[in-house]
């Protein structure tokens, strides 16, 4: 008797649907990510040591929330919405209202209510990302068990995201922050980020809407890997699936790996605006040139990455790309002592640009479908698929070292004496800001390399596992 197939795949088009939930995603964690300590600082006049505590404070939150949410998406039963679908409605109208609210705040208000009304702002939209990020993350590890598919899947949904940070850093900082009368440099303009959270608590509803509808088909074959009834406490089987992942040796490789990666991330998004505002002296729609430059590429290098990652498999892609990564930040380390002869010049930023877009490229997708292979491996001795656990997890450890991250950037900001009420910043705080990132970024990336060297996973290695499971079943 011939064995049922154990691959199963989905049209282009449903690809295309789920990764459209990925744009919201990425205007969501854009916005706050470049722009709120610089609103918070620049803007508010809160202190950098308070700003950093506040948004890293809303990030080890979001941390230790996400396998919480994770487990209760795993455990979730609904014949109509199944496990993950509900709580894309429920996240994005949540992200969609603290968006349009957190950029709000005056700057006339008193030191301590500013603090405490960014900090309760920011706590509430992480847990509104937390409810509707890691179902919907999950649920792209469900869609195909194809090995290559995968792959396709996330870099679908890869430029998706990209595309949402490009919306926010280069087309939001090109229109929504132009000088305008008494603001030369667009990016002190108040109204300027009032405008742009409306427009982007807009985008994340409906493209949100767009994945929801267009997956929504699935539910009843995902249904099919719902997890038993748990009998006894809930609590405590919470905590036994998050300790199987820490067991899963090749998961643990991988989410060490992306946790190094996004703090680089991390140090690009709060202290990028300072960075090419102040050390370089840009304006806003050179900026906007610059990271648009750098998203285009990364968008573009997707087919690129499949291809690579096809043909010589993804954790030597993965290396690739964190190589290309390190030369772009050593060309960014050598531009800072060279500011003042470059200011304000983007062609000396090209190079940059080229060499971050095309290595992210491959750390946004490739990571992710490597989580799905190692998820195949716990399948295959437990029985059971936990997305949802696992890819809270994942968010588990990045967004912890995220959180430490932010705090720290936010007292370096105090250390090196930034003052944005000053007319003109110091020459050490100029150059100190650039070397902090760049130093930062290209540590990040050594260590994430160095993580990778205890995965072991191939394409022939989970095919085999995938045929056991399917024939076990």
């Amino acid at each position: 008797m011939k064995q049922p197939s154990p691959v199963h795949k989905i049209p282009l088009i449903d690809k295309i649907g789920y990764g459209a939930g990925n744009l919201g995603v990425g205007v969501a964690m854009q916005v706050i990510g470049s722009y709120l300590v610089f609103f918070s600082t620049a803007i508010l006049g809160i202190p950098g040591s308070l700003a950093g505590l506040a948004v890293g404070m809303s990030v080890f939150w979001d941390a230790i929330t996400d396998p919480v949410m994770g487990y209760v998406s795993d455990i979730t039963r609904s014949k109509r919405f199944g496990r993950r679908h509900l709580y894309l409605l429920i996240g994005s109208i949540g992200i969609s209202a603290t968006l349009y609210l957190i950029w709000g705040i005056r700057s006339d208000m008193d030191t301590n209510l500013k603090f405490l009304l960014i900090f309760f702002y920011i706590i509430l939209f992480k847990t509104f990302m937390t409810i509707y990020v890691t179902p919907y993350t999950a649920l792209g590890a469900e869609l195909s068990n194809d090995y290559n598919e995968r792959t396709m899947i996330q870099g679908i949904k890869t430029v998706f995201f990209l595309l949402g940070l490009a919306l926010v850093s280069v087309a939001g900082m090109y229109f929504f922050f132009r000088p305008a009368p008494g603001y030369p440099s667009g990016q002190l303009n108040p109204q300027s980020y009032r405008n742009i959270g409306f427009a982007s608590a807009i985008l994340v509803f409906v493209f949100a809407i767009w994945s929801f509808f267009a997956t929504k088909k699935y539910i009843p074959i995902l249904n099919r890997k719902i997890i038993a009834d748990i009998e006894g406490n809930k609590v405590v089987f919470l905590f036994k699936s998050l300790l199987s992942t820490f067991r899963n040796k090749a998961f643990q490789a991988v989410a060490w790996c992306y946790m190094f990666n996004n703090i680089s991330s991390a140090l690009l998004s709060n202290l990028g605006l300072h960075v090419f505002t102040y050390s370089f002296g840009f304006t806003s729609q050179n900026i906007a040139i610059i990271l648009g430059i750098q998203f285009s590429i990364s968008i573009l290098s997707q087919p690129a990455w499949a291809y690579i990652s096809k043909k010589i498999d993804k954790k030597p892609a993965m290396l690739l790309g964190l190589a290309i990564c390190m030369v772009g930040g050593v060309y960014f380390g050598f531009l800072i002592p060279f500011r003042l002869a470059i200011a304000n010049q983007i062609v000396y930023f090209l190079p940059f640009a080229l060499f971050a877009g095309f290595g992210t490229g491959a750390l946004f997708t490739l990571p992710l479908s490597m989580v799905a292979d190692t998820i195949d491996l716990d399948e295959l001795s437990s029985g059971k698929r936990e997305e949802g656990v696992y890819f809270g997890s994942l968010t588990l450890f990045y967004k912890t070292s995220q959180a430490i991250t932010i705090f720290i950037v936010g007292i370096l900001l105090d250390v090196i004496r930034f003052d944005a009420n000053l007319p003109q910043q110091l020459p050490s705080t100029l150059v100190s800001l650039g070397l902090i990132m760049s130093i930062g970024s290209m540590l990040s990336f050594f260590f994430a390399g160095l993580s990778l060297r205890s995965y072991t996973l191939t394409e022939s290695q989970v095919r085999k596992m995938q045929e056991t499971i399917a024939n076990r079943e």
